[in-house]
């Protein structure tokens, strides 16, 4: 299905640079696939708004038409059972737009790799499908102030938010890589470098197994 290119996962805490050591390996020949444009492109789709404007009506569109994700997010953060079905509406709808992009690069010899952008990724079982899970790490004191420069959440939010994810010490043994995400991109990109060659080399020594 995948002609045989390694799936890399992305993990990390909120505010860690995820997506940053994600565009890394994009930059190294990898095909990037982050799971929050695949979310905003399910809820473009008339069966997914359909059935959410059937759960919660007109109060979670914006003025524009689009599905108000701040809304929803506020119904179902702290509400399990409504978390619970709306991930059953929406994760099945983001795994066919993840296997259809790899279906369509399978064959891109320019592609060495795909790479997973999704926060959630040891929580929802996607991890067991990964060649290799990459524990991005960072610093709490500088991702508190990337979160509240740029999403404007103060530290309780931030707090709050993480506690509702698995944990990091978990998260970090969990993973196979680490990649050290600090002020020096030039450091984070080598280890991304070195990282892939280790999936890929292992990836082939495996195939021919």
């Amino acid at each position: 299905m995948y002609a045989g290119k390694p799936i890399i996962g992305i993990v990390g805490g909120i505010g860690s640079g995820k997506s940053f050591v994600a565009d890394l390996f994009g930059e190294a020949g990898c095909l990037v696939i982050k799971s929050d444009q695949q979310v905003y492109e399910a809820y473009r789709m008339d069966r997914v708004r359909r059935v959410v404007r059937e759960w919660w009506g007109d109060a979670v569109f914006a003025a524009d038409g689009e599905v108000d994700r701040g809304a929803i997010a506020a119904r179902v953060f702290e509400d399990p059972e409504q978390r619970k079905r709306l991930e059953m509406l929406v994760h099945p709808v983001v795994g066919e737009l993840r296997d259809e992009l790899m279906r369509r690069h399978a064959d891109d010899a320019a592609v060495v790799a795909y790479v997973w952008d999704t926060p959630l990724l040891f929580e929802v079982g996607l991890d067991k499908q990964c060649d290799g899970v990459v524990f991005v790490d960072c610093p709490v004191e500088s991702r508190l102030e990337r979160v509240g420069k740029h999403r404007g959440w103060a530290a309780e939010e931030f707090i709050r938010r993480e506690k509702s994810q698995l944990a990091l010490d978990k998260k970090r043994k969990m993973a196979h890589y680490i990649v050290q995400n600090t002020a020096d991109a030039a450091y984070a990109r080598r280890q991304v470098l070195n990282v892939l060659s280790r999936i890929l080399h292992d990836k082939l020594n495996a195939d021919l197994v």
